[in-house]
């Protein structure tokens, strides 16, 4: 029994690209939310947690966009201005939802260490995820017929 395999740039049918979509959001959101705790965890000695925060949301922002442009919803159109009002949205959601979590954590626990912002982040990372992968799949990377 053979399988069909997906290639970047290849058509799908619309039935099979949701669960597609889906499957390559998830894979670049763990992949990108790792990164940015590692990140996070190496700027926050030099800068604090705020900064670090702010640092790592920066950077992952650009490549999670990137890959998901190029793989997630590779072969739908979409303008410039687009992407890069979405990378700007992005970023200053997760910057000011990550700041904010990091002041609730500040408010309920005393002297929270790394790791445990880290681990806080990390899930706030996954909850704002699902409202990212809506406005991608259906904003930005929409098939406009």
């Amino acid at each position: 029994m053979t399988t069909a395999r997906w290639m970047p740039g290849e058509t799908l049918r619309p039935a099979s690209q949701l669960g597609h979509h889906v499957a390559w959001y998830v894979l670049a959101g763990a992949v990108t939310t790792g990164l940015q705790a590692a990140l996070f965890l190496a700027f926050r000695p030099m800068t604090g947690s705020t900064a670090a925060n702010l640092l790592s949301v920066a950077i992952t922002t650009i490549l999670n966009t990137e890959f998901h442009r190029k793989v997630t919803f590779a072969g739908a159109p979409s303008a410039p201005a687009r992407r890069h009002l979405q990378s700007v949205l992005t970023f200053l959601f997760y910057a000011g939802y990550g700041s904010a979590v990091l002041l609730a954590l500040d408010a309920v626990a005393t002297a929270p260490s790394a790791t445990l912002e880290a681990t806080v982040l990390a899930t706030a990372s996954a909850l704002g995820g699902i409202a990212r992968f809506a406005l991608l799949r259906w904003w930005v990377f929409a098939r406009r017929h």
